[in-house]
């Protein structure tokens, strides 16, 4: 590492790396088979999770879905929702070449995958700050499984999951990024800020902070830092430049949506960010904050500021009139956990002084410890009960998509409907009736009764028992023979 760039860090940090095992030596090859190791145990537990679950896409992710495809027929309109987003374009695209089908799950798979790695960045960072502990060498462990348990555990990460959404891979790259820094691998973390960039907008001042960071104390990495930078604007304004009808149509579309905070965005921000954990572990984190005072430990304060600057960048977003929902909040969130984890494992390897050392003392400081653990059991309970609900919604999901998929097939395909009208739907399910039938987002209709009014052919999809009915609507006289043969009802309720 060059002396500019260890003399940026405390001596302290350098020495929790090299402690923990994670950088150089005669056991990074260790660790590096290791990490093969987890990486495909994460993998296959994402396929697992993907069929056993029988998840399915939500309404942004058959957007995004859609935009692969219709970038390959050379018809892509980022005009309607979701707002344009890059980080998942550099997915959907290349997965768009395999196939509808295989598009949808590999996307699944990927997205899974990234959500699960989230635990593992964020249990390596918890046992960083626990530091090596030769007499305990269970307490950072401890804080690696409490930290990768919690990250798992964020208030509405695993119905992002099970969405499908992009949101808890922004989250492990955040993590990913801190992780690499402190592992010396600079062009790693960068190269992590600047995808979190990619698919989120508060992302973009840490990319841009590092950016200046490695120009000073790496000249090796001036042309990436500048390469990041420039590549972050051109990626979210050039593809709407060209496919919409503003270069800002992702702010645009964001603006006035029915999320957004009433009354006091400060106040309003840090009670959703809040709200992520439960009062046990918001507790955790504050006893984390002041203990890492206490002790000075500048890379646990260091983490927990970067948290509080994304939620200050998302409370200027809230003031400029974007929602600022709690789920652009599970980044910082995730964050703090992490510091709560390496708090938990200091404590558990903390060794007081020679006048405390009965036997019965050194294990004091376990009590509090268990007394977390013990008081978050009902809120895992509550967690794992929302999963459990969500898991069964998206059995009817992927039963509903089918027979949409069924139906389509049985009109005659997509064309044949087309020609027949624009298909129109309601608005929860817009997205996914544009990926099935191969058009953009915008270019379904999701206002039945406006449709109607205006008198125009349509063919109206309407979601009923997860199932659904199709209707031609005004259908022209010279078409109605054939468009008659679209009304069609197709199985409702579950199947037996």
């Amino acid at each position: 590492m060059p002396d500019s760039v260890t003399s940026a860090f405390p001596t302290a940090w350098l020495d929790r790396a090299r402690g923990s095992g994670f950088e150089g030596g005669p056991r990074a090859s260790r660790f590096t088979v290791v990490g093969i190791a987890v990486a495909g145990c994460v993998l296959v537990g994402a396929v697992a999770w993907v069929i056993a679950t029988g998840m399915r896409p939500s309404y942004d992710a058959f957007g995004w879905l859609g935009w692969g495809r219709q970038v390959l027929r050379w018809n892509l309109n980022t005009d309607g929702a979701p707002s344009w987003k890059p980080l998942t374009f550099l997915f959907t695209l290349p997965y768009a070449l395999a196939g509808a089908n295989p598009q949808m799950w590999l996307w699944m798979i990927t997205s899974t995958a990234a959500a699960l790695g989230g635990a593992v960045f964020g249990a390596r960072i918890a046992y960083r700050l626990t530091g090596p502990c030769p007499e305990r060498p269970w307490a950072p462990l401890a804080a690696g499984a409490f930290a990768g348990v919690g990250v798992l555990g964020l208030g509405g990460y695993s119905q992002l999951v099970l969405n499908a959404n992009s949101d808890p891979m922004v989250v492990t790259l955040c993590l990913a990024a801190i992780d690499c820094h402190l592992s010396g691998r600079f062009r790693l973390a960068f190269a992590s800020l600047v995808l979190v960039s990619l698919g989120r907008p508060e992302g973009w001042a840490f990319a841009g902070l590092y950016a200046i960071w490695a120009w000073r104390a790496d000249p090796s990495m001036r042309i990436l830092a500048v390469a990041g930078v420039v590549l972050i604007p051109v990626a979210w304004f050039v593809v709407p430049g060209i496919t919409s009808h503003s270069w800002f149509i992702s702010g645009d579309l964001a603006l006035n949506s029915a999320n957004v905070i009433h009354g006091n965005k400060i106040v309003g921000v840090i009670d959703r960010l809040r709200s992520l954990y439960e009062l046990p572990m918001q507790l955790a984190v504050l006893c984390a904050l002041v203990l890492a005072a206490v002790r000075r430990d500048r890379l646990s304060l260091t983490l927990a500021g970067s948290a509080f600057l994304w939620a200050a960048i998302e409370i200027a977003f809230a003031y400029h009139g974007w929602s600022a929902v709690p789920r652009y909040l599970i980044e910082p969130g995730a964050v703090l956990v992490v510091v709560a984890g390496g708090a938990v494992g200091s404590v558990l390897a903390y060794e007081p002084s020679d006048r405390w050392r009965p036997r019965t003392l050194r294990w004091i400081l376990v009590v509090p410890v268990l007394a977390l653990v013990v008081a978050l059991i009902p809120a895992a309970r509550s967690r794992a009960r929302l999963a459990h609900a969500e898991i069964h919604s998206g059995h009817n999901t992927a039963l509903e998509l089918s027979r949409l998929e069924a139906v389509i097939r049985q009109d005659g395909g997509a064309t044949r409907i087309r020609r027949c009208g624009q298909p129109v739907t309601l608005l929860g399910y817009q997205s996914e009736l544009a990926w099935a039938i191969g058009l953009n987002v915008g270019n379904v209709g999701f206002r039945p009764g406006k449709s109607i009014a205006e008198g125009l052919p349509i063919v109206l999809f309407n979601p009923h028992d997860d199932g659904w009915q199709v209707r031609p609507i005004h259908t022209r006289a010279q078409d109605a023979v054939q468009c008659d043969r679209l009304r069609t009802d197709t199985k409702f309720g579950p199947t037996r």
